[in-house]
């Protein structure tokens, strides 16, 4: 447990008490659907970038990553370089598309509504098989956020790990319940510079401190020669193809993930994305090199002072903090976790709480409902769905990557090369899209029953694999899509050309 001071607590209040008046500033604000679920597209590049990178990276850039180089060393630069490069072809090839798309079929607020107006499914099937599965993968990927909250909470007031558990829960819901989109995203504004700033101090100081001062890959060597080693296990056996292939895979999921892909549709103009792409790539990049030398020095710290144990390896930034900072600054570092989980679980409660408004509610039951109709069904779904996601969250047996990895992998295989495919390929159907949202969503749920062998590869790769073929053999398979579906796609090109920034009343 974390020395509870006065001066730690109080810098929590302080920190929450900012974000919840930030959350009211952004309900003055919201006024109908499109501003609760995309803030009315009125994004520019910076809070674009900075909300898509902190509502990606969540408690696991502060917990998860450095946890991991903690345990694996070089092993999680794999991981790291598969995520950097798949968040810039995310930024490079769906931004600007997506927005315009968004746009142009009817001005569509979700991903599923998207779907529906890409491919004119009147039937509503594609929308709610879409819907059911962001509301399946969400329930683990917010319950990873509260994971996290409840290990913050439990480690530095020393709580039990349900009512820390439970305290972050309502933390997070107190502003999104209000603000939405706009509470969301300015937010993660100032939450993305505090967790980058702390990422960078943190391995700073403990790298410069007395006790470390042996070197960071001396150290390493001394403990682990293994660790400094990509190529090799921490037990010197060979990594082998799987492991690295399911490291760098993890960027695949990038182009399947609603709440990052929710800031490209909110840009105010394509012209904004290139600055923002720059932005949020180099935010990334410094952000997730911070992490991992937070694990490397926490590596050389606990040998050095902790007889080379600790009983939660995703606690090990908490743990340089309280050693090596004064517990006011102790207090800001410490909140930049609170800040990451914040601004993923609110995103995520954000995207969830849409699909039930939009894709359940006003799309197969009350068609006429009204802007205020739809969004108090939207705060009552991020109501429900916290609920439903602090149930999953309340065993302390659940690691913040493992929760992680299994959303991220559904997202990544369901939508990613749906979504791509839709955006790039003229020729593909509503059939085409169904069967790869469903084969890619029961790939990755049944892939995850099995190990041994083939099957320890990390779920997202034959995800996606099988998912762009059902794509692929579903669309060929049924003939040339409708004119006016190819009219549709048509328009979204025209609009590129002439750099897509068109009127966001615009309808096609």
């Amino acid at each position: 447990m974390i020395e509870n001071s006065l001066a730690i607590t109080l810098t929590f209040i302080v920190y929450l008490v900012g974000m919840l008046a930030i959350g009211y500033v952004a309900y003055k604000r919201t006024t109908s659907s499109s501003d609760y679920f995309l803030g009315g597209r009125s994004l520019g590049p910076w809070p674009a970038a900075l909300s898509a990178g902190a509502s990606d990276m969540s408690g696991w850039l502060l917990l998860g990553l450095p946890g991991y180089a903690y345990l694996a060393g070089f092993e999680a630069i794999w991981l790291s370089g598969g995520l950097l490069a798949g968040f810039w072809l995310n930024w490079l090839f769906m931004a600007k598309r997506l927005r315009t798309y968004t746009i142009v079929s009817n001005d569509s607020l979700t991903l599923p509504e998207f779907f529906a107006n890409r491919f004119r499914d009147n039937s509503k099937l594609l929308q709610t098989i879409s819907a059911f599965f962001i509301l399946l993968f969400f329930l683990f990927y917010t319950s990873s956020g509260l994971v996290a909250g409840g290990k913050l909470f439990e480690t530095v007031f020393g709580l039990n790990y349900s009512w820390a558990v439970i305290i972050g829960t309502i933390c997070v819901i107190s502003y999104t319940l209000f603000g939405g989109f706009l509470a969301v995203s300015w937010t993660d504004l100032v939450q993305g510079l505090l967790m980058a700033a702390a990422l960078l101090i943190v391995p700073v100081v403990a790298l410069t401190s007395g006790d470390t001062d042996v070197g960071i890959f001396a150290g390493m060597k001394a403990t682990n020669p293994e660790l400094l080693n990509m190529f090799t296990g921490t037990d010197g056996s060979p990594l082998g193809w799987i492991a690295i292939v399911s490291l760098v895979a993890w960027g695949l999921g990038y182009f399947g993930q609603p709440h990052i892909l929710a800031r490209f549709a909110a840009v105010r103009s394509n012209k904004d994305i290139p600055t923002a792409r720059r932005i949020a790539v180099i935010w990334s990049g410094a952000s997730q090199i911070g992490a991992l030398f937070v694990g490397f020095a926490g590596l050389m710290y606990v040998n050095a002072n902790m007889g080379g144990q600790i009983d939660d390896a995703e606690t090990i930034f908490m743990v340089l903090v309280n050693a090596l900072f004064h517990p006011i600054v102790a207090g800001v570092l410490l909140a930049a976790i609170l800040a990451a989980v914040m601004s993923t679980a609110d995103s995520q409660l954000l995207v969830s709480s849409s699909a039930l408004a939009e894709d359940f509610y006003k799309a197969l039951f009350k068609k006429d409902a009204s802007q205020q109709d739809i969004v108090r069904v939207g705060r009552a779904g991020v109501i429900v769905i916290s609920l439903i996601a602090l149930s999953l969250a309340l065993s302390p047996d659940n690691t913040v990557l493992g929760l992680v990895s299994y959303a991220w992998a559904g997202f990544g295989a369901a939508f990613g090369p749906a979504l791509l495919l839709a955006l790039y390929w003229k020729r593909m159907t509503r059939n085409g899209a169904l069967a790869g949202i469903v084969v890619g969503g029961l790939t990755v749920v049944l892939w995850k029953q099995f190990g041994g062998g083939l099957f320890d590869v990390y779920e997202i790769v034959p995800g996606v694999l099988f998912s762009t073929a059902a794509i692929v053999i579903a669309t060929l398979a049924g003939g040339e899509p409708d004119a006016d579906v190819q009219a549709e796609y048509e328009a979204m090109e025209n609009n590129l050309d002439n750099d897509g920034d068109i009127p966001v009343t615009a309808r096609h």
